[in-house]
């Protein structure tokens, strides 16, 4: 007859969602990946010095050798961050990643482009194309909820210094306020009726149609969609102004708001 153990863990293992910066190269030189990730690192030490960061590979159009990909490694952790695993795409990324010794992580799977050899776990459907292009948003326009949209994630408490708050698979609203070192994240776009102190990254999915809306602009880093701008890059002139972030054509922009 087996009885069961009872004993307390000396560690609890949580699987959470975090905010991670995804490095994606595009042009395989690593001392020019180097150099940039340093001057980032140099102009908002506070965001990345130390950060984790993810190698994605999925931009090249071979997967680098293990020779390049490990002086890769060794130059972005000179440079002052600390790659920790690779994105996941191929069979040979999943090599590779064994061969440096990283983990992979599959969360940045579906923003791979599909080739012949992508693995066989198939991405989400896409929805089906309108017939007609869409006509150019214009900037001072907010974005409307899609048909059958999930409904919006309210915080009605402050975010606070060290807390994440992320909306999955929808807009998030802010009522009061983001400090400092809080982080708030979403799928759809993000609406703060407070002060917007810490981070803020709407499209965290990949929705370039997603924005950013607050009462009072301070933020350390906004995002949509992937494309940044840290506090340093911000014009002068918006800090402390109601405003909207949004991409156009690739191009993160920032206006305030009449």
């Amino acid at each position: 007859m087996s009885t069961a153990i009872d004993y307390e863990q000396a560690g609890e293992l949580k699987i959470g969602q975090v905010g991670i910066a995804n490095l994606r190269v595009r042009t395989l030189d690593v001392a020019q990946l180097a150099a940039e990730m340093r001057d980032r690192v140099q102009r908002a030490p506070k965001l990345f010095a130390r950060a984790a960061v993810i190698l994605d590979f999925g931009g090249l159009s071979k997967t680098p050798d293990v020779d390049t990909a490990r002086k890769l490694v060794d130059g972005l952790r000179e440079a002052g961050v600390l790659p920790v695993a690779l994105a996941y795409g191929t069979r040979e990324i999943e090599e590779l990643a064994a061969a440096l010794n990283l983990p992979l992580l599959s969360k940045f799977r579906a923003q791979y482009e599909r080739t012949g050899d992508a693995p066989a776990e198939p991405a989400p459907a896409p929805r089906a194309a309108s017939k007609t292009a869409p006509a150019a948003e214009p900037a001072p326009a907010p974005p409307t909820s899609q048909p059958g949209a999930a409904p919006g994630m309210m915080q009605v408490t402050p975010v606070r210094s060290g807390q994440q708050v992320y909306a999955e698979n929808c807009d998030l609203t802010v009522v009061t306020t983001v400090g400092a070192g809080a982080e708030v994240i979403a799928d759809g776009s993000i609406h703060i009726y407070g002060a917007l102190r810490g981070r803020a990254l709407a499209g965290a999915q990949g929705n370039e149609k997603a924005r950013i809306f607050c009462r009072e602009f301070h933020a350390e880093l906004v995002a949509v969609a992937g494309h940044y701008k840290v506090l340093e890059d911000i014009p002068k002139d918006l800090r402390g102004k109601a405003v909207q972030v949004w991409l156009d054509q690739g191009q993160l922009r920032i206006a305030a708001l009449d």
